[in-house]
């Protein structure tokens, strides 16, 4: 597609967007596709609404002073019959919640939201990670990066906390370039472990009370893609590691694992899990690989970027938009929609300038 008719779909969707999208949508579509300064009076305007957006009013009405929100009874007793917080339906719910209220233009200042940061840096270790949410034998490094994110994005970036996981995370990335489930997603495959059920193994790792192991011991077995796109996603949100070799040789191995599926029973396997439109978040897609990838810089100089953005492109339906199923959810869809356009203008961006290059 020439960069005249990438233009085209962008503007042609976003116009439509524009016209019925909730507050925050509409901000960060003026922002990152309609390219307005914050003192551009729709931009203004889009703040005023979304100071007053219900569902955002609705979060930090049910956050609490304690900096966790209430979860479901029988999520409850399961995380009291465990080693409780962080391991349990609690810390994933102040996750995702952070993330939407991060969305929705709220700052840190407002309501709990303080509270819940401080809990989360209450939970992390001396060696700068946060155990859980559903095991505390070993770290995971996806939810450790999902932490990361928020705490960045709330504007703790200077803090010591965010440079421990910082190192923390970096010293996790794997001879391959990428990021895996420790343990579960290489120890677990050799020979003498293979045959134990996950559930056996998991606790035959704690009698051993291991936390660690010689990485370069175990580079026969490939890092998962979907674990390495949350933490590059993580790490680059602080502009220097963004320009890193280790964010870069990340981004390689997500692309290099595009549209393939992956060798790890225990994460998702088929290739279609890929071109599955989702929001908010959570562990992985390809749209959130493209998202990523974009905005680390990766465009049409690299020739493994065009079967992706191809299928983006052809993913936008008759009437302008992006949607999760055939059964459109409004406003989802719009976050979906808003996040395959700002991949598309990056794109485009950078396809103009090589052209005029």
């Amino acid at each position: 597609m020439s960069p005249a008719e990438m233009d085209y779909v962008i503007d042609n969707s976003s116009r439509k967007l524009f016209q019925s999208a909730v507050p925050p949508v509409r901000y960060w579509l003026l922002r990152q596709v309609m390219d307005k300064g914050e003192r551009h009076p729709l931009i203004r305007q889009a703040l005023y609404e979304c100071a007053a957006y219900r569902p955002k009013l609705k979060l930090l009405e049910k956050l609490r002073p304690d900096g966790t929100w209430p979860i479901p009874g029988n999520k409850r007793l399961a995380e009291d019959a465990g080693p409780g917080p962080p391991v349990g339906w609690t810390y994933r719910t102040m996750l995702w919640n952070l993330f939407a209220l991060s969305e929705y233009k709220t700052s840190r200042d407002e309501g709990n939201v303080e509270a819940a940061l401080g809990k989360l840096i209450e939970w992390q270790d001396d060696d700068g990670y946060i155990p859980g949410p559903w095991t505390d034998i070993f770290p995971l490094p996806h939810f450790n990066a999902y932490a990361l994110y928020l705490l960045v994005r709330f504007g703790l970036e200077k803090e010591s906390c965010v440079q421990k996981m910082t190192r923390w995370l970096l010293s996790m990335q794997r001879a391959d370039g990428g990021w895996n489930l420790p343990f579960v997603m290489d120890l677990h495959y050799l020979p003498e472990y293979r045959a134990m059920r996950l559930r056996d193994f998991l606790e035959f790792v704690r009698s051993k009370s291991w936390k660690s192991f010689d990485l370069e011991g175990l580079t026969q077995f490939p890092s998962c893609p979907y674990v390495t796109m949350v933490v590059v996603w993580g790490l680059m949100q602080q502009k220097k590691v963004a320009r890193s070799v280790a964010v870069k040789r990340g981004g390689d191995f997500v692309l290099s694992w595009f549209f393939k599926r992956t060798p790890h029973p225990s994460y998702y396997m088929t290739e279609d899990h890929w071109t599955k439109l989702r929001y908010p978040y959570r562990f992985g897609s390809g749209l959130m690989a493209l998202d990523v990838l974009t905005e680390l810089g990766y465009g049409p100089d690299d020739p493994w970027m065009e079967r992706p953005l191809k299928w983006l492109l052809n993913a936008r339906s008759s009437d302008g938009f992006w949607s999760q199923s055939d059964r459109p959810h409004p406003e989802r869809d719009q976050w979906i929609s808003l996040i395959a356009l700002r991949t598309l203008k990056r794109y485009g961006s950078a396809q103009a300038a090589e052209k005029i290059e």
